[in-house]
């Protein structure tokens, strides 16, 4: 099937470890089950999920250091194909450990290295040389430390011929609809970062719609999608207000859903699929990543299983 080139960015990567532990017990040591070690990092999340599903797209990852070699490694296992740009210090890691006990789920995010200018360039010319004409150029995960949170909007402005989806959070995000960025095609938030932009609570798909419609009609993007979790996802442009139900499935981790969701909508959107298909695609594909262990993200099968549950309805 045909599709439009798709490039995802993803400047603070990981190296993902994910176990499992009986009891979580202060002040002892605890025994964990071997760790499963995936890539990680929002874009780069979002072109394995895209190859999963017969997709598409060359990852942008900043790598450094054993770590940095290492998660190409993995990587590469996966079929991905990506450029590497060589980041400051050592790739940073992260730990997602179960407590079998309780079910709960505990995330440990280490910090990246620090940015500099030089590192800042280098994302620069590779964009300059790699962004296609027409295509999606997804900007997707947490930024790295050194870097200003206006920097999606300088990167989006190197790649004006394409069709930006930026995916972010924190003061990136609030950067980003204080000061919209010039052409934005989409902007996805999660609800509980729609309820801090609005200044209240979002309590109804009503509710999220107007939100998710007035930050269109200020010109913070063409297309805003905010994900009521388990609920579904919500998309608003200037013409249409659309929610996607989300499949009924008993959820293992909740990690990967988001860029699961990204995956399915862009490559939808790429071949040339409706915004109420795209839609539907990413509901399913968030739901099926949520069935799935740890850090892994959705499987095909899941997500054709589960498409026909994502109905699409407007608001």
């Amino acid at each position: 099937m045909s599709q439009a080139p798709i490039l995802t960015l993803t400047l603070n990567p990981a190296l993902d470890m994910a176990t499992e532990v009986a009891e979580l017990i202060p002040n002892h040591k605890l025994r964990c089950d071997e760790p499963l070690l995936d890539p990680g990092g929002g874009g780069l999340n979002v072109s394995r999920a895209i190859k999963s599903l017969g997709g598409d797209s060359l990852a942008l990852v900043a790598l450094g250091g054993l770590t940095g070699d290492r998660l190409a490694g993995l990587i590469r296992a996966e079929g991905v194909t990506f450029l590497s740009i060589l980041g400051p210090g050592e790739t940073r890691q992260s730990l997602t450990v179960k407590v079998t006990a309780t079910g709960d789920q505990y995330r440990f995010m280490l910090p990246g290295p620090v940015w500099g200018a030089a590192e800042r360039a280098r994302v620069f010319t590779l964009l300059g040389a790699t962004a296609r004409p027409g295509g999606f150029s997804v900007l997707s995960g947490s930024q790295p430390p050194g870097v200003p949170v206006d920097f999606p909007a300088q990167l989006a402005a190197s790649m004006p011929e394409t069709r930006v989806i930026l995916d972010t959070s924190g003061a990136t995000l609030a950067a980003a609809v204080r000061t919209p960025i010039p052409g934005l095609h989409v902007l996805r938030m999660d609800g509980p970062e729609g309820e801090e932009l609005a200044g209240r609570p979002l309590a109804s798909l009503e509710d999220t719609a107007a939100f998710a419609q007035s930050l269109v009609h200020r010109g913070v993007a063409k297309i805003v999608i905010i994900a009521r979790g388990a609920e579904g996802n919500l998309l608003a442009n200037a013409d249409e207000r659309l929610f996607a139900k989300a499949a009924k499935v008993q959820v293992k981790s909740t990690v990967g859903a988001g860029d699961s969701f990204v995956a399915a909508f862009v490559l939808a959107l790429a071949r040339g699929q409706s915004h109420a298909e795209a839609l539907s695609l990413g509901s399913a594909a968030a739901s099926a990543a949520v069935t799935t262990d740890a850090t892994q993200l959705c499987r095909p099968e899941d997500v054709m299983r589960l498409l026909p549950e994502c109905q699409v309805t407007a608001v």
